[in-house]
């Protein structure tokens, strides 16, 4: 997975981004930023989505101890509405880079290009690529998924500590059951509701 990273001068500080959540029904996106040292590479590190529970989990305090910089940016479902989820992830993945107490010279990003005064590679499937983009996916995955645990101790009702805000059937009967609660991204819900109260008209009538 160094292959991107190994094209560049050694002397190069090179930082990963990742996003998580951009296709969540609720809550957050994530994004972070991560700069590796690239002489001591952490084995089993992989698409964070190729990866169980508990080896993201091993292996997240694991890279936030060996980076040489790392930050995390989350924008609320609020802002996703307001500006659409991509305007969403670029923010953050720009804000993400920006906080980074090292600057980097080059920024590898998966797939989406952002507006920074750095130079960039933008790179499909960059989590399955480049060894600083995984480990950016890895933290940005486990963040995201411990926040999700702990919204829904104030959302019970749907389901969030084991879907993560994603789409699953459950977590859909729950927004055609109950609507949708302060997390839901209104935007992406919003055919699911009508079509609920579509099918449940059909069913009375």
């Amino acid at each position: 997975m160094l292959d991107y990273e190994n094209k560049f001068d050694k002397n190069f500080i090179i930082a990963g981004v990742d996003e998580v959540g951009r296709g969540s029904l609720a809550g957050p996106v994530v994004c972070a930023a991560v700069i590796m040292p690239l002489n001591e590479r952490l084995d089993g590190v992989n698409d964070s989505k190729k990866l169980s529970v508990k080896e993201r989990e091993r292996l997240s305090p694991l890279i936030l101890k060996s980076a040489l910089a790392c930050s995390i940016v989350e924008l609320d479902n609020v802002t996703i509405d307001k500006i659409n989820i991509l305007q969403s992830t670029r923010i953050g993945m720009k804000e993400a880079v920006e906080k980074l107490t090292l600057k980097p010279n080059m920024v590898l990003i998966d797939a989406v290009k952002i507006d920074i005064d750095i130079a960039q590679e933008n790179i499909i499937k960059g989590d399955e690529k480049s060894y600083n983009i995984a480990c950016a996916s890895i933290i940005a995955k486990v963040y995201r998924d411990e926040l999700m645990k702990r919204l829904s101790e104030k959302y019970p009702l749907y389901g969030f500590a084991k879907n993560k805000g994603y789409g699953t059937r459950e977590h859909v009967e729950s927004l055609i059951k109950y609507g949708v609660c302060p997390l839901h991204r209104k935007s992406f819900v919003e055919k699911i509701i009508n079509r609920g109260q579509y099918l449940k008209r059909a069913q009375t009538a």
